[in-house]
């Protein structure tokens, strides 16, 4: 499986946010999408989930299932996290299990796995900003879907979660997932390349993020 962007370019609010924008992200792989505020990263991880149209260019999942669209078989997790205060943190993943075509039995062994399982009764309300995070990044490996986009991941993350969610990557990476990630630093994808966003044409290389 391939993720391939060829010329992409986006467009919003009248002003082009980037262009001629290519790269490519194989099964078992990571990219990092750096660059300055407005560059263009949250944009471009939107752009792949089907959430901002493509003004030019071509992007496709070789390999992928040819039925489902890219962001019916990627995880967006944006800057914000979709959760209803009034449901406990185990209805909230549940929710999210079932509407995206999961098996709610996995909210549960999700929810350990993010280190949230005491707390699972409670209502997503009395949650902390990481707390919170952490109850989205549940949603990653309670439904199974190829390609993870990933803006700011580690945000609000203490230090034992961010490396908590360095395991998940890892493993999500080992089964032959694909990562795409916004981050302005260190985010734990030892081995991810580069996609630089900028003033100057985008530039992808070898780095440790």
């Amino acid at each position: 499986m391939r993720l391939l962007a060829s010329d992409l370019a986006c467009t919003r609010g009248g002003r082009e946010v980037f262009s001629s924008l290519g790269f490519a992200v194989g099964a078992g792989e990571a990219l990092a999408v750096v660059g300055p505020n407005g560059a263009g990263k949250s944009s471009l991880l939107r752009l792949v989930a089907g959430l901002v149209h493509i003004s030019r260019g071509r992007l496709a999942l070789e390999g992928g299932d040819s039925e489902l669209t890219i962001g019916e078989q990627a995880h967006y997790l944006g800057h914000l996290d979709a959760l209803k205060p009034a449901l406990s943190v185990h209805e909230n993943l549940a929710f999210w299990t079932q509407f995206l075509g999961g098996n709610q039995a996995a909210a549960a062994p999700a929810l350990a796995a993010v280190g949230l399982a005491a707390i699972a009764h409670l209502p997503a309300a009395y949650l902390s900003a990481g707390q919170r995070r952490r109850l989205s990044i549940a949603r990653l490996i309670a439904i199974k879907r190829p390609l993870w986009l990933l803006d700011e991941p580690t945000s609000a993350l203490d230090t034992a979660a961010q490396a908590a969610l360095a395991t998940l990557m890892a493993g999500h990476l080992a089964q032959g997932g694909l990562i795409l990630a916004a981050t302005h630093g260190p985010i734990g994808l030892d081995r991810a390349s580069e996609l630089r966003l900028g003033s100057a044409p985008p530039s992808a290389a070898g780095n440790r993020v």
